[in-house]
């Protein structure tokens, strides 16, 4: 496992960003299953698997149906647009840190996903 102060060494040899680093990591890590003991007691021989802690009492199904247009219309954006929206969006950026991280200014940041999102409006609402 690549610890988080190797990414820096990583992306100076390979010469691409940090934040790509992370990505293609994180891309590569296993998948759990949802059937998966996360807990077992061993007093009473109980256990909580994943699948058990998702319930939240909502409507599940059009959150998963959310989800999935979401990724679908995020694979239709270009490297940087998707980039923008992942870190913002998913990892919790601020304009500032993005713009730092793509190396351009936080007012480009914010006229580019102004304009990504209202694209994805559009795609959205035309399906």
């Amino acid at each position: 496992m690549v610890k988080n102060q190797q990414y820096g060494e990583i992306s100076r040899i390979l010469k691409t960003p940090k934040e790509e680093i992370t990505l293609a990591l994180d891309s590569a890590r296993p998948i759990d299953s949802i059937e998966e003991n996360i807990f077992l007691d061993n007093k009473t021989d109980s256990s909580i698997n994943i699948l058990e802690t998702l319930s939240t009492n909502k409507d599940e199904a059009s959150l998963i149906a959310n989800r999935i247009t979401i990724n679908k219309m995020l694979d239709h954006l270009e490297f940087r647009d998707k980039q923008i929206i992942v870190l913002r969006y998913f990892k919790d950026k601020t304009q500032i840190d993005v713009a730092k991280i793509l190396g351009i200014s936080q007012v480009q940041v914010s006229r580019l996903e102004k304009r990504i999102l209202q694209e994805m409006k559009k795609e959205l609402a035309s399906s």
